[in-house]
Parts: structure tokens; sequence; C-alpha cells
């Protein structure tokens, strides 16, 4: 019963972090780099999908980006999705092949994005302690219900919060080596 519980808070742990990183992708350094633009939606004949799915991406120079469209009917969809996203990038067609080429950052703007991570990384360590705090009252529960006993309890607690201590660890790792990505000039 507990090990289920405790199954449970791993897997809902780790995907928090798993998110976390997903996050960290589409965050801008100074490289240009597929996955920035691959969760763009574009409009494809009436629904929406992601750019991945109707053109290739690929990295030119180290900082441009070119999309290679599957169709030309698509050229169009594709800079208006780039146009709106906030992601503060001008595409310049040629034909049917689109190039987005990765400006420097200014000094300003990197702290701007250091503050984003920064705030990425607190609503993941937010989220990982709620699980925490779920799983914690789904032991006392149990307790209260009397299917574990107080020992069993205690126990369970301090393994929640050596999981939950861990994936935080994880988070500030993985915060620490975009930070210093992106103040690298």
């Amino acid at each position: 019963m507990l090990d289920d519980i405790k199954k449970d808070a791993v897997s809902r742990m780790a995907k928090c972090v798993h998110n976390f990183q997903a996050d960290l992708k589409k965050l801008r350094t100074g490289r240009a780099h597929p996955s920035l633009i691959e969760h763009l939606k574009v409009d494809y004949y009436g629904s929406e999908v992601p750019l991945q799915q109707v053109a290739s991406i690929t990295v030119e120079e180290g900082r441009t980006l070119v999309i290679s469209p599957w169709e030309k009917s698509v050229v169009q969809a594709i800079e208006k999705a780039i146009f709106k996203s906030d992601l503060g990038l001008t595409p310049m067609t040629a034909g049917t092949v689109i190039r987005i080429p990765m400006p420097p950052l200014t000094e300003e703007r990197r702290r701007e994005i250091t503050k984003v991570l920064r705030h990425d990384a607190e609503n993941a360590r937010v989220a990982v302690r709620n699980v925490r705090r779920d799983v914690m009252n789904d032991i006392k529960e149990m307790l209260k219900e009397k299917l574990v006993s107080q020992d069993d309890e205690r126990r369970a607690e301090v393994e929640v919060q050596k999981l939950t201590d861990k994936h935080v660890a994880e988070i500030e790792t993985l915060l620490a080596a975009k930070e210093k990505e992106v103040m690298h000039v």
C-alpha cells in the first residue's frame, strides 16, 4: 500500500522535473536550436499542428534556423506562427525555405531570461512540493483508517521528504546549468 503511494510520488515528481526540462528547451539562449520553435502551432488546412509536423527544422552555421516546409502552401502559415510567437524572431523567406537568424542576446535580455528561468524553476519546485503534500495527506489518511502503523507512517514521510529533496536538487542543477548557458557570452 505504502509502496504504491511512493511509486506514484516518484513518477509524479519526475514528471514535474521533466516538464521543467521541456520549458528550458523552449527558452532562447545565444545558439540556434530546433526545440525553440518546433512547438509552435501552424494553421494547416484548418487545424492547428506543431511546426515539426509540417516542416523539417535544421540549424545552419550555429546561429540560423532553417525551416523547409513539405508543402509550399504552408510557408505563409509558418511565417505567421513565428511572428505571433513571443520569441521575437524575424523569419526571412526565400522561395520555400525560411531562414531565422538568431541575433546575439544583449546583457539586459540575458538577465530577463534568467528571471524567467528562476520563475519557472520555482513553479517546478512548488509542483514537487504539492506532490509531497498530497502524498503526506494520503499517508495520514491511511494512519487514521489504521491501515498503517505510526512507525510505518513516520518512515514513509521521511522517504517522501528525501524524494522531494532529491527532485528539488535536480531542478536546481538544471537551473544552474541553464543560467550558466544563458549568461555565457
